[in-house]
């Protein structure tokens, strides 16, 4: 089974870290390869942002539009996550995992699996460690910038 495990430091207290990651809305903020969150596409977002187990998020990057619903949520620990459409992707589990770092701050571990679908699917393996890697770096960065 495909899969990738990409990590990235942040200066910033995990419960900062967190309160990003909970907040559906704020991903199109601090991720550069998100345009948008599609909330007509999605389900079980918290106004306060604070989304829980169950919710489904629609991100649209480009013209494709691709939905994940939170499996589990364990506060400034771990937060997990499936797929609940994605044209690329079947099966797909994620999980971010964040960690004291040892100079202060937070590590952000970010891993995932997948089957890969007929087609584009191919790619995949390629391509996903890369954006993944991008959106660790891209929170770490955030949630540093945010707390200055």
């Amino acid at each position: 089974m495909p899969h990738y495990r990409v990590s990235s430091t942040s200066s910033a207290p995990a419960t900062r870290v967190w309160s990003l990651l909970i907040d559906g809305r704020s991903w199109p903020r601090w991720s550069s390869g998100l345009d948008e969150l599609v909330e007509e596409r999605s389900s079980g977002l918290d106004p306060h942002g604070r989304d829980e187990v169950g919710a489904v998020r629609a991100f649209r990057t480009g013209r494709v539009v691709t939905g994940e619903r939170l499996t589990e949520l364990v506060q400034n620990r771990r937060l997990s996550y499936e797929d609940a459409f994605n044209f690329a992707l079947k099966d797909y589990r994620a999980v971010v995992e964040l960690k004291p770092a040892a100079t202060g701050g937070t590590t952000i571990t970010w891993h995932g699996t997948w089957r890969m679908r007929p087609g584009i699917g191919w790619i995949m393996p390629f391509v996903l460690p890369r954006v993944m890697q991008r959106m660790a770096d891209d929170l770490a960065d955030y949630a540093a910038d945010a707390t200055g």
